[in-house]
């Protein structure tokens, strides 16, 4: 799946340059969930420096609970690579997993999760507990917060917002 963003050289990247791109490609996507009128929050799963699964919240325009932004790039990234295991992958999340997401993201085995803001309300990636990494599961996923939260908790405290004034 080819980006539609122009792609730096991955080579020249610090660590902290590569998840600040790859979380500007969730952002954008949740940006494209904003425009529906839902939750702006975004997803992507990146493997070899390409995203092959996109997502964004759906819950309202599909009605259905489990159309978190992780779920579909989860959906989308398996179907791309042909496999329910997305291992060599990582996912760039605007806003931390809850406990549905947390959970597929252990059974689809990726191996890390990058989020952009901590959720005080529904945060399973170490805010109100870690399933992610908790070690009774057969597969512990490495956690990296706080990229770009700055963006990411704005976008959600705009939306809201706007949505309390109307």
């Amino acid at each position: 799946m080819n980006d539609d963003f122009h792609q730096p050289d991955f080579t020249a990247l610090t660590e902290e340059e590569l998840h600040e791109y790859w979380m500007r490609q969730a952002i954008a996507e949740a940006h494209k969930a904003e425009a529906l009128g839902e939750v702006p929050i975004g997803a992507v799963i990146v493997r070899n420096n390409e995203i092959i699964g996109r997502g964004y919240n759906l819950r309202e325009t599909t009605l259905d609970s489990t159309a978190h932004a992780e779920m579909v790039a989860i959906r989308e990234a398996s179907a791309v690579i042909g496999a329910w295991r997305l291992l060599d992958c990582s996912l760039y999340v605007t806003l931390e997993p809850c406990p549905m997401c947390a959970g597929a993201i252990v059974q689809s085995r990726v191996p890390r999760v990058i989020f952009g803001t901590a959720d005080p309300k529904a945060g399973c990636a170490g805010t109100l507990m870690n399933l992610l990494q908790e070690p009774r599961f057969n597969h512990r996923t490495e956690v990296i917060p706080d990229v770009l939260r700055p963006e990411c908790s704005s976008m959600l405290t705009q939306f809201f917002r706007r949505l309390r004034k109307k």
